[in-house]
């Protein structure tokens, strides 16, 4: 089988791709990805060598006028190849397609604070970039298209875990630009009859994650003895999936006839509070509560997202296998080992400190 699995240099995209190379060593990978400021080739660095990898450094000479041809003559010797690219590019995509039988389409511009400083480009990737790949599979009819979308599309889950057949609310600019790509790709099996699949997941945590998100920032800066910033009073739920199971789950839908032209939630059913998040990890590592720094809070911050699994259970078969605590475990022992990974960003990424010092050291600490 060929693959291709846009944003695969990110942190689910990246763990899907390890997952899935593990498991079946003999399938074709080819990874689309921008290598935004969150995109590392670190992430895939057992995979990489000259002869699978096409960045954009090398163009003209590498491959922008004989892609294809480069393809054909690697793609039998080679089970992996990465190309730097953006999905909103409709040539390059179009160049790729024709070696294609299943697109997993992780590429997207997914931080909800980043989205609220900056929304455009949000609606560029996760909206076009979601069209661009949409046109190339009608073209191509590949075998089948799963489209990753999330639980921040349905806003507040209010008092129960939200349906598939829930109403969509998004409260930030990303969820709302995940909102469009999913209701487009949605669109595109009801219109055109391509094989399209929607999954929304909760929130996932694991190794590799850029450390601007909750989990690895609170590690991150507890190793290193710096404030955990918790917004507001700490008390926002999310539903939290261990990374690893999040794969199981997509490659039980990747091989599936089943659930075209529909909407499967994935999630653990595990509810915590940020406070909840903040505390375990403390505990973990061993590091006083003195650490926790209330800030003011995000603006549309949600209260609460969970997701209702049930429908993806019983069509798949599949249900979480790694208990949060066992997985909590496991993703903060691996920033321990890995501390050059995430140094590496945190020292030298200047989009990461510009962030951070924009989003946290400048933000009004609360006084509640």
């Amino acid at each position: 089988m060929n693959l291709l699995i846009t944003g695969g240099a990110g942190f689910i995209g990246s763990n899907f791709v390890r997952y899935i190379l593990k498991k079946y060593p003999h399938y074709k990978v080819i990874i689309l990805d921008k290598l935004t400021y969150a995109g590392n080739l670190h992430n895939l660095k057992h995979f990489l060598n000259p002869d699978n990898l096409y960045l954009e450094r090398d163009y003209p000479t590498k491959y922008s006028h004989h892609l294809v041809d480069e393809l054909k003559a690697s793609f039998p010797l080679n089970n992996f190849l990465f190309i730097q690219g953006d999905i909103c590019d409709a040539k390059l995509v179009g160049r790729i397609f024709p070696r294609v039988d299943v697109v997993i389409n992780f590429a997207a511009e997914t931080h909800v604070d980043r989205s609220i400083m900056e929304a455009g480009s949000f609606v560029t990737t996760d909206v076009y970039g979601t069209y661009v790949l949409l046109e190339a599979a009608k073209k191509y009819r590949i075998r089948r298209y799963i489209q990753i979308s999330t639980d921040e599309v349905y806003g507040e889950a209010g008092d129960f875990p939200s349906r598939e057949d829930a109403p969509l609310n998004p409260k930030s600019p990303y969820a709302a630009s995940k909102a469009g790509g999913d209701r487009l790709a949605f669109s595109y099996w009801a219109t055109y009859n391509l094989p399209i699949v929607v999954t929304r997941c909760s929130n996932n945590f694991g190794p590799y994650q850029f450390p601007e998100k909750l989990i690895p920032l609170f590690v991150t800066n507890a190793l290193e003895g710096k404030p955990l910033p918790v917004y507001g009073d700490g008390k926002n739920k999310r539903d939290w999936i261990y990374i690893e199971d999040h794969c199981r789950a997509l490659d039980i839908i990747m091989h599936s006839q089943e659930g075209e032209g529909e909407v499967f939630n994935i999630g653990s059913g595990i509810e915590k509070s940020i406070l909840d998040i903040t505390k375990v990890i403390l505990n973990i590592l061993g590091k006083p509560d003195t650490l926790i720094q209330f800030v003011k809070d995000r603006a549309g911050h949600v209260r609460r997202h969970a997701v209702n699994t049930e429908k993806t259970r019983r069509t798949f078969n599949w249900s979480p296998q790694v208990n949060f605590e066992e997985g909590m475990k496991r993703t903060v022992r691996w920033y321990v080992k890995n501390k050059n990974w995430w140094r590496e960003i945190k020292e030298k990424n200047k989009n990461y400190g510009e962030y951070y010092q924009k989003q946290y050291v400048l933000r009004e600490i609360a006084h509640s």
